[in-house]
């Protein structure tokens, strides 16, 4: 059993400890593996746009990304690998609503432009490297 000075002590030094791992891999997370993993060299002025016109349009409300957001749509994170980016495109400046599944899309009715725009946001995040998310389906099944 250990005494209250030595309980203090082994509770001060572990906190410290972890705290300074938690540290170490922070800025080890920070400075090496999200630059290399997100590519961030990739960044243009239409990836930023799109990012905003997804932001702005509230796409996150129904879709998910990188696992992230709403579950009531597709996860959008390989979208452009998934289904093509004309196919995409065509979904972003539909003037009508439809509705694959039950489920129904807003008739956002994009210009080619904004669509273009979230086309190269899909398409950057496509290339983000998610260790192996979403993992592949296993069609032997």
């Amino acid at each position: 059993m250990l005494s209250k000075s030595q309980a203090r002590t082994f509770f001060l030094g572990g906190t410290v400890i972890t705290f300074a791992i938690f540290l170490g891999l922070s800025w080890n997370s920070l400075s090496n593996a999200v630059p290399k993993q997100t590519h961030e060299e990739n960044l243009t002025d239409q990836v930023v746009r799109g990012k905003h016109l997804w932001e702005s349009n509230n796409c996150m409300g129904c879709h998910t990304i990188f696992g992230e957001g709403a579950y009531y749509a597709p996860e959008l994170t390989k979208v452009i690998d998934r289904r093509g980016e004309p196919f995409v495109k065509a979904v972003l400046t539909s003037k009508a609503p439809w509705a694959p599944n039950g489920r129904k899309m807003v008739a956002y009715g994009f210009s080619e432009n904004d669509a273009d725009d979230l086309v190269a946001f899909f398409k950057w995040i496509g290339e983000v490297d998610l260790n192996g998310f979403p993992p592949e389906p296993d069609l032997k099944q």
